[in-house]
């Protein structure tokens, strides 16, 4: 009571200083309201002071509360900091993401990890996404910059390793706008100097915040309501001189009306160069097979720029001249000279926030925030064998016996990588705008109110150089279908097929194309995706309903809202491409959406405070409906309990449900083929790998024709999978449960720690089946019904496609224990040293890959074909130490040593592999700073040690960048320096 009648005397004295001329009763009032709004309406202002403390802040209610107080008033200090200081000096009690309801973090019966502006910008990251690959909770199923095949340029993030379609992503509390290329929040969106703090919540949401919070809740929190401005430039690089790093942010807030309005504009560019793979020894050459048994070393492809010519009767290679030779392992392509091993990358953000404090009843707001992604990765040339999805054009490319000038004399299957062609580039473009108008307030006695109309859109645009023709192709080197639409049909020559006046240049398939005839049969691929969010909402909370009516009773608090909510997506491909006419991926049209209605109620009360061997005791539950369009009615709940025996030490559990309807892009995605990390069984060396199967193996092979003691995959590792979705898709369901203490004793002031053992369970699991694991098991005999899920070509034996379109897999259950530590010791008056760690310790992951199927346990295992795995051990931990304006921190990372996994067993020496398994790997960052008046200087080195990423078998780049990307750019060097005004 005392500390709060201070504030209103000192916002009174502001006020009045800033020339109010009014009554003694209408100052009074004026204070009252002003301090009403400062508690309940405004963010932290962000001043020099405010910017390096600590922050908790609110979700779902848009309110933002520091954890920390502010140093004393000076009288250098203008009168409009000076209630902002007083502002950011309230007490700890706030909404922490998990609960609609007021609490402290310590106090809150959920696991939420609290991450501030100063951690993140301390690390040298230009992207938040590379900042959470660090921390132990977050997984490898999502994307990350370094991941240059397929992501698009966008960086996405899992929780618990349950899949980036499993984790919900809020920006303030609210709904964020996801990427249509991934149907994921794309991190790179999100300014890193314009984040407040980040709340992970590590346990399941769904029944606060909807369907798709399965795995938990990432909750960005931004600066709002400045009055100052900043300025931050920065840069890097790796010390081989490449990987360059720059960005520019800056942010300007106005107070108008007294302080009873605010906007605040904040933008940022940055950008960052590639990496190409063959500056790094250990990415180049590519070696498909262990390294350490040199007998099965593969580098690269086996589809050579010359052009591999297959007979029946032998393997052969161009010689470049019009004649051939025996094909060796010397003439595969190592396609790691050309490709990126990182995405080049440039972003442009820009934000706007404005609010008007009418009254304490009626606040409006209205937030926008807009993002322009530029990403471009490069990729060896085409590799040419023939159609590859369901076309009209010959699946199978083979040169007749009787073509002018064959130097094998027989018909003969190409196989060429159209280096004429020049390297593949893809190009991504992405525009994100979020709009958010609201207006919120007290309705009376406690009661708040926030009503918010939410609309979001992405377009993603994709052009992909060098895909190549196959209709032209075909054309220049005349040659036509005898029967034209049959994809089946022989090929003849005829000259004739190839018209000059078109462009056309006749050439053969055993020498280069000319640059005319290149340009001919080359093409540029452009597709396109948009998604639409439209997200009305109305949330009502009071933290004090009523006082419970017994000794030692606390509060009861109640939070209810609503929420209509529509999602559609649409994917446009390239006309070319849908028709098959081209060599890149195919792909169909994707469309679709879905509506949904939905309610929640959270009753939070408790029962006990300052009772014996009760400092508090508290009950959560929380409970939501949810009414789809697509599958009907859905429930879901959570309780929870929150009990302190004494001050220093709190136990806590949480029980809940989820309930996920199938995504757009699951249940309505079209079609399209990718290359899956695999090999395919009956080529020779992987049909020997299979131990006491290979006979199995070799005889499902040789049913289809197939000798697999010769024969050899034109695709070396990367085997033309068909993806999709499945509209006939059944929502999954699940359960999870958390058991936990946290301890703050009070005779070690500064310190907090907390242990929580955490499960999930998870039914109908939606997803997709390896590649490999459907070949496994067809050729291995395990489960035969899989062998209609793959298609070869009939003249050739090659694999034409492996279907793998969504599905209700199965179930997945996965546990562990998480141990967070954070300590805050004062040496003296000017030296601080801080300590902290993240720690988790994964018990199980059992999986179970088809309903009724086995369950496989794959903690402490690694696919190596995909480079996911679920490592048993992880640990992030600081070390700072500030003294005055100077301040130092060290940064360790570790990542535990896993066993590499087939999806079925794990690999040993019987296998033909040296080795098996990956080691544990450390990694370290220091980062110095000085702070002088209104300036601010960063330095810092990243992977200080230069420590390389472990070789992974069957990998584009020899490791594996969604466990290891953040390895990839080696030691890295930034300066930052950034001013306040």
């Amino acid at each position: 009571m005392i500390l709060h009648r201070r504030r209103e005397l000192l916002l009174c004295a502001s006020v009045l200083a800033m020339g109010l001329d009014a009554t003694a009763s209408a100052n009074a009032q004026t204070a009252t309201s002003t301090h009403h709004r400062a508690s309940s309406h405004r963010t932290p202002t962000h001043s020099k002071t405010a910017a390096t403390t600590k922050v908790t802040t609110q979700a779902p209610v848009q309110t933002v509360t520091p954890a920390a107080t502010t140093p004393a008033l000076s009288a250098q200090v203008n009168r409009r900091r000076a209630v902002a200081s007083i502002d950011s000096s309230r007490s700890e009690s706030v909404v922490v993401t998990g609960s609609a309801l007021s609490t402290s973090n310590n106090q809150n019966a959920n696991p939420v990890q609290i991450i501030t502006s100063k951690q993140i910008e301390q690390t040298g990251v230009t992207t938040l996404g590379d900042y959470l690959q660090r921390l132990p909770s977050i997984g490898s199923s999502g994307t990350t910059n370094s991941q240059t095949n397929g992501t698009g340029g966008a960086s996405c993030t899992d929780i618990r390793n349950l899949g980036q379609n499993r984790v919900l992503v809020l920006v303030d509390g609210k709904r964020a706008t996801i990427n249509g290329n991934n149907s994921c929040f794309d991190m790179n969106t999100i300014n890193v100097h314009q984040i407040a703090s980040v709340e992970i919540l590590k346990d399941g949401g769904s029944e606060l915040y909807g369907a798709d919070a399965v795995s938990g809740v990432i909750n960005i929190k931004l600066r709002h309501n400045l009055s100052d401005g900043n300025i931050t430039v920065r840069g890097g690089i790796t010390d081989v001189g490449d990987g360059q790093t720059g960005m520019l942010s800056g942010y300007k807030g106005w107070n108008f009306d007294h302080g009873k309005g605010n906007v605040t504009l904040t933008g940022s560019y940055m950008t960052q160069s590639g990496i190409k793979q063959s500056s790094r020894s250990w990415a180049n050459p590519v070696q498909v097979n262990d390294p350490l048994n040199a007998s099965s070393i593969s580098y690269g492809s086996s589809i050579p720029t010359a052009g591999r010519f297959i007979t029946d009767s032998g393997d052969y290679v161009a010689t470049g001249t019009g004649g051939v030779r025996d094909f060796t392992k010397a003439d595969r392509y190592n396609y790691g000279q050309n490709q990126s091993l990182t995405n080049s990358l440039t972003n442009a953000t820009l934000g706007f926030d404005a609010h008007y404090d009418i009254n304490r009843h009626f606040t409006p707001y209205l937030n926008f925030n807009y993002s322009h992604r530029n990403s471009s990765t490069t990729m060896a040339p085409m590799p040419v064998s023939g159609s590859i999805y369901p076309s009209t054009l010959p699946t199978a490319l083979y040169i007749p016996a009787d073509y002018p000038g064959n130097p094998t004399g027989e018909d003969a299957y190409m196989y060429k990588r159209m280096a004429e062609w020049g390297n593949r580039r893809n190009e991504n473009a992405s525009d994100t705008y979020t709009g958010i108008a609201g207006v919120k307030g007290e309705i009376t006695h406690g009661w708040n109110y926030d009503l918010s109309y939410t609309y979001g859109w992405n377009q993603v645009m994709n052009q992909l150089s060098g895909v190549g023709n196959y209709s032209k192709l075909l054309q220049t080197y005349g040659l036509e279908q005898v029967e034209p639409g049959n994809a089946d049909s022989a090929l003849v020559y005829n000259p004739s097929v190839c018209n000059a006046s078109a462009g056309c240049v006749l050439s053969s398939p055993f020498t280069k194309l000319s640059s005319a005839a290149a340009a001919y049969s080359n093409y540029t691929a452009h597709d396109h995706y948009y998604y639409q969010l439209r997200d009305l909402n109305l949330r009502i909370n009071n933290n004090h309903v009523v006082h419970m009516p017994w000794n030692h009773g606390g509060d009861l608090g109640i939070a209810l809202g609503m929420e209509h909510r529509g999602e559609q997506l649409a994917y446009h491909p390239d006309a070319l491409v849908e028709s098959g006419q081209t060599l890149t991926n195919s792909a169909s049209y994707t469309g679709g959406g879905f509506n949904v209605t939905e309610g929640y109620l959270e009753g939070k009360a408790t029962l006990l405070h300052n009772a014996f061997l009760a400092k508090d005791l508290t009950i959560d539950a929380q409970g939501r409906y949810s009414a789809y369009n697509t599958f009907g009615g859905a429930k879901n709940w959570k309780a929870s309990i929150n009990w302190a025996p004494i001050q220093d030490i709190r136990f806590r559990a949480t029980l809940g449900t989820s309930y996920r309807q199938p995504n757009v892009y699951e249940l309505y995605g079209g079609q399209s083929l990718g290359y899956a990390s695999a090999t395919d069984p009956c080529d020779s060396v992987q049909a020997a790998s299979y131990g006491a199967k290979s006979a199995t193996v070799a005889a499902t092979c040789a049913k289809q024709g197939i000798n697999s003691s010769s024969f050899t995959s034109a695709y070396s590792g990367q085997t033309p999978t068909l993806y999709g979705g499945n509209s006939k898709l059944k929502p999954e369901t699940g359960r999870t449960y958390t058991i936990g203490t946290v301890i703050t004793p009070r005779w070690i002031p500064g310190l907090s720690a907390s242990v929580e053992y955490w499960h999930y369970t998870l039914k109908n699991m939606i997803s997709y089946l390896s590649s490999q694991y459907i070949m496994d098991q067809c050729y291995t005999g395990a489960n035969t019904n899989y062998c209609s899920a793959i298609t070869r070509v009939a003249s050739t034996g090659q694999i034409n496609s492996v279907t793998s379109t969504y599905a209700n897999i199965g179930g997945l259950k996965t546990s562990g224990i998480d141990f967070d530590l954070d300590y805050r010791i004062r040496i003296t008056s000017h030296d601080v040293l801080t300590l902290s760690n993240n720690f988790q310790q994964l018990v199980s992951y059992l999986q179970q890959n088809e309903v009724g199927g086995k369950w496989y346990n794959y903690a402490g295992r690694m696919f190596y074909q995909s480079g996911t795995g679920n490592p048993r051990v992880r640990d992030y931990a600081t070390v700072g130490w500030q003294h005055g304006p100077v301040g130092i921190t060290y940064m360790m990372n570790y990542m535990g040593g896993m066993r590499w996994n087939d999806g079925t067993s794990d690999l040993t020496r019987a296998n033909g592999y040296g080795r098996t398994s990956t080691p544990g790997i450390f990694s370290h960052d220091v980062t110095v700073n000085y702070r002088w008046r209104t300036w601010n200087f960063q330095a810092g080195v990243t992977n200080i040690f230069d420590k390389k990423p472990p070789f992974v078998a069957s990998s584009t780049e020899n490791s594996a960048a969604a466990l290891y990307g953040s390895l990839y750019q080696g030691r890295y060097v930034f300066l930052q320096a950034g001013v306040n005004f």
